[in-house]
């Protein structure tokens, strides 16, 4: 079972998904929890390349390092995972490639769309928790509460392309979406994302 989070900066999905992860553990779930940029040795490492303050990166050479890091992550980590019968919680998977990379730098999304098919090995998500903030409210969380990177620094306009193209994707693969009010409190989110996710988990017979 693969549950990604996905939503602009500041969203909140960190939060919630170490609260699932303890959530499920306590039940006696498996559960592996991993991120995007990252989640290997090798990822992280580019991670901290990538995401550098004041580092020049073309957007095709930025969407070609995210395709490398997944292709990585999905081989060491989520596909084992998966094939152990884990419930795997990924922070970001690739439906944040199409909003950053796709709609965010408007890199063509057949382009896009060709590399994720090749790196995922088909893979797709069971379910995606979609936690929708403002893009100014988002920033405005990011910057009380950690040091902004590289795309975080992005202008608004930029986050705000994101923010609809999350809301794009939600639209057109309404099944494997749930949205949720980010603007919620921690607990009341962590109630919401329980009650789904343990619904889904039924649903699998798992």
């Amino acid at each position: 079972m693969l549950i990604t989070f996905e939503g602009i900066e500041g969203s909140g999905k960190t939060t919630q998904i170490e609260l699932l992860s303890d959530y499920l553990t306590g039940n006696g779930y498996s559960v592996m929890q991993t991120r995007e940029p990252g989640g290997t040795g090798f990822g992280e490492a580019l991670r901290e390349v990538l995401l550098q303050k004041g580092m020049e990166v073309k957007a095709l050479s930025e969407l070609l390092v995210f395709m490398a890091m997944r292709a990585q992550h999905v081989d060491e980590v989520i596909l084992p995972a998966l094939q152990d019968g884990k419930v795997v919680l990924c922070d970001r998977f690739v439906d944040a490639t199409y909003a950053y990379q796709g709609y965010g730098r408007k890199i063509d999304l057949g382009v896009i769309e060709t590399l994720n098919r090749l790196v995922t090995k088909g893979i797709r998500p069971n379910l995606t928790i979609l936690l929708n903030v403002t893009a100014e409210r988002g920033l405005k969380r990011k910057a009380a509460s950690s040091p902004m990177d590289r795309i975080e620094q992005e202008e608004l306009s930029f986050h705000q392309r994101v923010k609809k193209a999350y809301e794009k994707l939600a639209r057109e693969d309404a099944k494997r979406f749930f949205i949720i009010d980010g603007s919620l409190k921690v607990e009341a989110i962590h109630e919401i994302v329980r009650v789904k996710v343990s619904n889904v988990l039924k649903s699998y017979g798992v």
